[in-house]
């Protein structure tokens, strides 16, 4: 094990969010400060691409706010995020999206996986 593998597995603590993968439509719960004041701002939408290991985990989540996508890309081990939810499985063959960057409206949905 090389030193930086061990000093990123000492300083991070493992977060406990559920299990999801490219193609969820998840709910991300993200701590907003402004000023003296704090609050949660939740931020629906799909999951494109899962990157990087570690302390450098990364996801991106897309969605379509008034007719405009807006792409969003959470830190894993970050302090702010409060909560993730799954609100549904995607069904895909690729574990990076960015092909729905292209797609509108109905072309742009993801089948929904059953999960027994």
């Amino acid at each position: 094990m090389d030193a930086i593998s061990f000093i990123h597995e000492q300083i991070s603590k493992k977060p406990e969010f559920p299990a999801f993968r490219a193609g969820d439509t998840i709910i991300v719960d993200y701590k907003i400060v402004e000023g003296d004041k704090s609050r949660i701002q939740q931020f629906r939408g799909d999951v494109i691409q899962i990157k990087g290991e570690g302390l450098t985990k990364t996801f991106t989540v897309r969605k379509i706010s008034n007719s405009i996508g807006v792409e969003r890309i959470f830190p894993m081990s970050s302090p702010n995020i409060a909560g993730i939810s799954i609100v549904k499985h995607g069904k895909v063959r690729r574990s990076r999206l960015f092909y729905l960057r292209d797609r509108v409206g109905k072309k742009a949905r993801i089948k929904e996986r059953r999960i027994n």
